[in-house]
């Protein structure tokens, strides 16, 4: 009996644990896009020592990023609440990772004008790396929707 209680209060712990990591991954929402663009440069200037005249330019490009997936992100919530849960179509799907790709080629282009190649290659190993903690969380959570 004792054992069985033990279980039970570890799977109860592990639950809010779970839950808690949950809640904590949109900690950016409640942020102004002014806000949002000021602590990614400040991380970029910490993380690749940006000059004064870098982190204008990066502050500038980071508002503006922040500024599209505000709208991006008001489109798609009003859209969610229109529709019951209905998925993007096959062209839909097409068009939106288009969309994201070319923002993607441009926002390269922009900091590969900015930084040094030194700064450059340092950015864009951060970046990898990024992209493949996403695509693992990703994976992550479909395997939990499965089961």
């Amino acid at each position: 009996m004792k054992k069985l209680m033990l279980i039970a209060i570890a799977l109860l712990t592990l639950n809010a644990i779970a839950q808690d990591k949950k809640n904590k991954k949109g900690h950016l929402k409640d942020l102004s896009t002014e806000e949002v663009a000021t602590l990614k440069t400040k991380k970029m200037t910490l993380h690749l020592d940006l000059t004064e005249s870098q982190q204008t330019e990066v502050m500038a490009l980071a508002l503006e990023e922040a500024k599209h997936k505000e709208i991006k992100r008001a489109i798609r919530k009003e859209k969610k609440e229109k529709e019951s849960s209905q998925k993007p179509t096959k062209e839909e799907r097409y068009t939106m990772t288009n969309e994201r790709l070319d923002r993607q080629i441009v926002m390269k282009k922009k900091m590969k004008s900015i930084l040094n190649a030194d700064q450059y290659e340092k950015w864009e190993t951060s970046l990898s790396k990024r992209n493949k903690k996403k695509r693992k969380r990703h994976h992550d959570n479909k395997s939990d929707e499965k089961h």
